[in-house]
């Protein structure tokens, strides 16, 4: 069994992408040129929004995103303490500073009752994070937005397709971002990226400052961040299967819900109401996380660790002199947290294979619980940074 198996799925579709990459190279358009454009097009219009400017990744279109909102050295980006590094990193890379906060009791994203006790004269955005495929609470966030003044990026890089009380991801802040590595949910063959928007002046910007300012014009310096042709072709194929891998992607999470919901000692995710969940990762918890992972692995059973520690304790972020008790949200739920495998391709017989395994552990585990591995982590991610 694999955690995701992106081979199972090439083979779904093998004749069509052979022939697209073959198109490409017949073509010589291996960097930008029609099929990236097509590719512009066709994924602005799944996704709601007038503009897709792409990239060469989900980390460069935060950068760029930012830069085409403004952002200057000092400015402040209030954004999620769980997440991947990338969310944050692009804001110091920009010249501004990430302003943590912790996340949701019920769910792992962002906690908007948190954000305006971190606001300042300088704070200039919010970045909340449709973690997981699951939808961030965007109503209250776009209402702090507005009465300070703020822009908002929704990084949508695990995100394809969800949707929050019947609206799109990607299509309520200033822009959007989404990564195409390949293990998302609508996966390129290497790196790449976009950024959305419905703002001319964003992706007027973004398009320059991605391609050096301008080809030939340079109106800007900019940077050299690319899609390649291969990799929009690729995309091109996969993009008309998104919505049917999607509800395959949720009816597998349903089967895990119906299966593990009654397991002892497991946690399955929140679905937040009225909202559509893509489940990039499913993601359970448990108290003894690590006895029932490496469980799992004696058995062959791959699992993830979707971060296994919050942003702020991180020791890039040692600056900021922050402690587990500043963000005791995050730093439960990453203790706790276990993605299990998840694919569109990933068959009945393995789904039970991975219930039978969980199910077999916890019984043991009431039978003889013995001591929590997390019973003495009150300072577990700054003890040793």
């Amino acid at each position: 069994m694999k955690f995701v198996d992106l081979y199972a799925q090439y083979q779904t579709i093998r004749e069509e992408i052979d022939a697209a990459i073959a198109r490409v190279i017949a073509d010589s358009a291996f960097v930008r040129g029609r099929h990236v454009a097509d590719f512009e097009t066709a994924f602005a219009k799944r996704v709601g929004v007038e503009h897709c400017v792409s990239c060469a990744n989900g980390t460069d279109a935060l950068y760029i995103a930012m830069k085409s909102l403004g952002l200057r050295d000092g400015d402040e980006v209030i954004t999620t303490a769980h997440s991947w590094i990338a969310t944050s990193e692009t804001v110091t890379q920009a010249g501004g500073q990430p302003v943590f906060c912790d996340t949701e009791q019920d769910y792992f994203c962002l906690d908007p009752s948190q954000i305006e006790s971190k606001i300042t004269p300088r704070t200039r955005g919010i970045i909340p994070v449709h973690l997981y495929g699951q939808p961030v609470e965007m109503d209250t966030i776009l209402q702090i937005a507005k009465r300070h003044e703020l822009w908002i990026i929704e990084d949508c890089a695990q995100a394809h397709l969800a949707t929050y009380r019947g609206q799109m991801v990607g299509t309520m802040g200033d822009a959007a971002t989404f990564s195409f590595y390949p293990g998302k949910n609508l996966g390129a063959m290497g790196d790449a990226g976009c950024l959305v928007t419905n703002r001319d002046d964003v992706a007027d910007f973004a398009g320059l400052f991605a391609n050096h300012g301008g080809k030939n014009q340079h109106l800007m310096e900019g940077i050299n961040s690319r899609l390649d042709g291969l990799q929009a072709a690729i995309l091109n194929v996969k993009l008309a299967y998104l919505p049917e891998w999607t509800e395959a992607r949720q009816q597998i999470a349903n089967f895990y819900d119906q299966r593990l919901a009654q397991v002892p000692g497991i946690s399955i995710p929140n679905r937040r109401p009225g909202c559509g969940h893509v489940f990039h990762l499913y993601v359970i918890q448990s108290t003894q996380r690590d006895a029932l992972r490496e469980h799992l692995r004696e058995l062959d059973i791959p699992t993830s660790i979707n971060y296994p520690c919050p942003l702020p304790l991180l020791p890039a972020y040692r600056c900021l002199g922050a402690t587990a008790r500043d963000f005791p949200t995050a730093v439960r739920h990453a203790e706790n947290i276990l993605a299990l495998p998840l694919y569109p391709e990933l068959n009945e017989k393995d789904m039970n294979r991975v219930v039978r395994a969980i199910e077999t552990f916890q019984r043991k585990m009431t039978d003889d619980p013995g001591p929590s591995p997390h019973d003495t982590h009150a300072d577990t991610f700054t003890a040793g940074l």
